[in-house]
């Protein structure tokens, strides 16, 4: 074989590094590089006001609808707002979607991103093929609704190995990341219990996925761990949405007041850039006790 002449030898060598860097989204999903310093945006999930009730958390309280709840947000000096799949009409329409995001916009709140329930842990069949689907057709509303980020779930096991569900949900975020990513629209994967209710599960599931559209949704209440704070930190990194609960509960204790400066200072020290959306949980109710714990985020956000 002759050598190659030094030039083309070049070329081919800059067409190779060229096809690497077409590749590269396809790696690992690593911790967001974010130059500059954290900023974080205050947002308010429409989860906030369920029903605990005859209802149940799928449907919103009495008198409260997704107009009235971005009235709510921006009454209350909310950014943005966390507008929860569930509480939509079912069979919702893209005129309806529509007609929500144009409320928002004329009342100065972005819609922060959306959130769905679903379980990514079944092992294939129908059903697994029905969370799927479901999970793209949401996708598809987020668009209509301009959301930049959408709340899933990774599941439960089902009685399979945890590697086994693991390996399941994977399959599935792949799927739909590659539709979300067609849309510009970013999934988080919550720390929400079942398969990730360890860390390094949650992380190992991120890292694991094929896609530059894939991050963690990190609720500041959800690792009920040794240390909680811990784990946030540690997952901070690849946060793309976040939900503070104002509360959280370490293994085998009681549930205790989330410490406001630390939970912050995890974001800051990730270097987060986005929103920060509260998500309430508590037993007062959310038209009283939302407004004050939305002044005192905002006292840490700066």
């Amino acid at each position: 074989m002759q050598p190659l002449p030094r030039r083309e030898f070049g070329r081919r060598l800059l067409l190779g590094s060229a096809l690497v860097g077409l590749r590269s989204p396809l790696a690992a999903v690593e911790p967001f590089v974010r130059p500059g310093h954290a900023k974080l945006r205050l947002a308010l999930a429409a989860y906030s006001f369920r029903d605990d009730g005859q209802k149940g958390k799928d449907a919103f309280l009495a008198g409260m609808d997704m107009f009235k709840f971005i009235d709510f947000c921006a009454a209350h000096g909310c950014d943005g707002a966390e507008l929860t799949s569930y509480y939509f009409p079912p069979n919702v329409t893209d005129d309806y979607l529509a007609q929500v995001r144009r409320h928002a916009h004329l009342h100065g709140v972005s819609i922060s991103g959306t959130a769905v329930g679903n379980d990514f842990g079944h092992p294939p069949g129908a059903e697994r093929e029905r969370q799927i689907a479901a999970v793209k057709s949401w996708i598809a509303k987020a668009a209509v609704l301009g959301a930049p980020h959408i709340r899933v779930f990774a599941g439960t096991a089902h009685g399979q190995p945890l590697a086994q569900a693991k390996r399941h949900c994977i399959d599935a975020l792949e799927e739909c990341a590659q539709v979300a990513g067609r849309h510009g629209i970013f999934l988080g994967i919550e720390n929400h219990g079942g398969i990730v209710a360890e860390a390094a599960d949650l992380i190992d599931i991120v890292r694991s996925v094929k896609s530059p559209w894939l991050g963690i949704n990190l609720d500041s209440g959800n690792f009920n761990t040794e240390d909680p704070y811990a784990d946030l930190a540690r997952c901070a990194p690849w946060a793309v949405n976040v939900q503070f609960k104002g509360k959280l509960t370490r293994r085998g204790g009681k549930t205790e007041t989330a410490d406001f400066p630390r939970t912050f200072k995890i974001l800051r020290d990730a270097n987060y850039q986005g929103w920060v959306a509260l998500e309430y949980e508590l037993a007062e109710d959310p038209h009283v006790r939302v407004p004050q714990l939305l002044k005192q985020m905002r006292e840490f956000m700066g």
